[in-house]
């Protein structure tokens, strides 16, 4: 039997804590609301979904896929949705995979409070690029995650091949 392997990011608990303290109403719902979708790092919008990077990231590419609507369980959306949460899923995962080159990912999705959501309110999906070796002695020495790429030089990439992909069709 394999190892489990873990994402142990105990230091960012007390940032999120702070944001989601500070921000009034859902972030998910202010920023699907938001025409700003460079600033707000969002680099695709489909009819019920968008794609956008995470401010905090776990890692060097980590996105989040977040449906329009507020709705707290998988089992609240309706089936066009589902079906468009789950497209740009695997949509936003291809235009990694052409940007980042990882090696694996992890994906998922954390429902409520108990599980570890940070927004438990409006559901979204994690995608984390992994690379081999891409946890070193940085996070157990000195707490501090090392990513390697801007957000903003990221999301330009990621816009790019989204384009590139859309002029194929």
């Amino acid at each position: 039997m394999e190892k489990i392997k873990r994402i142990w990011a105990p230091w960012r608990v007390p940032y999120i804590t702070q944001i989601i303290k500070k921000e009034k109403g859902c972030i998910f719902c202010k920023l699907g609301k938001s025409k700003k979708d460079k600033n707000n790092l969002i680099f695709i919008r489909t009819e019920h979904c968008f794609a956008v990077l995470n401010l905090y990231p776990y890692n060097n590419g980590h996105t989040l896929v977040v449906p329009n609507r507020h709705v707290k369980d998988l089992s609240k959306l309706r089936s066009d949705e589902t079906t468009d949460l789950f497209a740009l899923l695997n949509y936003t995962k291809s235009l990694l995979d052409a940007v980042m080159h990882p090696d694996g990912y992890n994906i998922g999705m954390n429902i409520g409070r108990a599980a570890g959501a940070g927004v438990p309110g409006h559901i979204h999906i994690h995608i984390v690029p992994r690379w081999s070796g891409d946890a070193n002695f940085m996070p157990v020495v000195s707490n501090t995650k090392v990513i390697s790429q801007s957000l903003k030089a990221l999301h330009t990439m990621l816009c790019r091949e989204h384009k590139r992909k859309n002029a194929k069709r």
